[in-house]
């Protein structure tokens, strides 16, 4: 993810991004405090910007929680785990 930072940075500095949903591979249970940790990073940095963290490893899982995440509008800073 570390490599990953900047190029999630560079999208959210665009003016045009009014949200970002970044999914990642579902992880062990050893790994949801740092992904809640970057949510809520990076929500807090970009405000009034949306960012979430979403982990799946099923796409049906992930397309579903990016459907949930767009409806939500008010739903920030936020980790979501599917339950494969």
């Amino acid at each position: 993810v570390a490599n990953h930072l900047p190029i999630v940075q560079e999208k959210l500095d665009a003016e045009k991004c009014d949200s970002l949903a970044i999914v990642l591979p579902s992880g062990s249970v050893d790994e949801d405090d740092w992904r809640r940790a970057l949510a809520l990073d990076l929500a807090r940095e970009y405000r009034p910007k949306r960012v979430n963290v979403l982990g799946s490893a099923d796409l049906a899982a992930a397309k579903d929680g990016l459907a949930y995440l767009r409806n939500a509008q008010g739903v920030t800073g936020q980790y979501l785990q599917s339950h494969e």
